[in-house]
């Protein structure tokens, strides 16, 4: 199959690989970070022409978003915008979002609209984070998109909420630990090897889950404590 047909087919992991693989035979010189940047800019805007009902939705969750912002933090909703509609190829199959998915979209902005929504924040991240995983396996709409989404809109979130809220170092470090390495080492580790590295998944040993709900917990904790002082 040629570096055309791949860039333009329907499997986004292909042409991901293809890209990375690209930028490393081009010894990551300026001629092919332009090139990479060139044709990921290319395909990110076909696939997105394939799916306008998927941009559509895309636009109005985060215009949704948006207006429960601060004005400071429609820069974020801006870039998780830019971020969705960039990655419309991992939806595969897919013509829409689908609800799963928008929950987690919706999700990744929560940091935004902080100042209205004040304690819920990790009170809704929780249960959105519940539902949008149990909604794709019972309705068998699992995508590329939604598993990568999910767990980069868990690090977004959780790290800025222990970076404002937590004083504990140690929690802090668990945070970092659990979702922002990983993110990073898989980042580079992608681009050494020229092709996708996936995040470790194990259904037993979930160690970011575990630090989710052990956050989320402590957060409930305090909400209970203030009112009953």
């Amino acid at each position: 199959m040629s570096r055309e047909a791949i860039l333009d087919g329907a499997d986004s992991r292909a042409a991901t690989d293809e890209l990375l693989g690209g930028l490393r035979r081009g010894g990551f010189g300026g001629r092919a970070l332009g090139a990479f940047i060139a044709d990921a800019t290319l395909r990110s805007i076909r696939e997105a022409r394939k799916r306008p009902i998927a941009l559509a939705e895309a636009t109005a969750v985060h215009a949704g978003m948006a207006a429960l912002a601060h004005p400071h933090g429609r820069v974020w909703v801006a870039t998780s915008w830019l971020m969705t509609v960039t990655h419309l190829g991992m939806l595969e199959e897919r013509r829409t979002m689908g609800l799963p998915n928008l929950l987690t979209v919706a999700r990744a902005n929560l940091p935004a609209a902080a100042a209205r929504l004040g304690s819920a924040v990790p009170v809704l991240a929780l249960a959105t984070d519940f539902i949008d995983g149990t909604l794709a396996r019972r309705t068998s709409t699992v995508t590329r998109f939604g598993t990568q989404g999910d767990y980069l809109a868990d690090a977004a979130l959780w790290t800025w909420f222990t970076v404002t809220h937590e004083k504990s170092r140690g929690w802090q470090l668990a945070t970092f630990a659990a979702w922002a390495i990983p993110v990073a080492g898989l980042t580079l580790a992608s681009f050494a090897k020229g092709g996708m590295v996936d995040v470790p998944r194990s259904r037993w040993l979930r160690p970011a889950a575990a630090v989710e709900v052990l956050i989320g917990a402590r957060v409930l904790a305090r909400l209970l404590a203030r009112r009953r002082a």
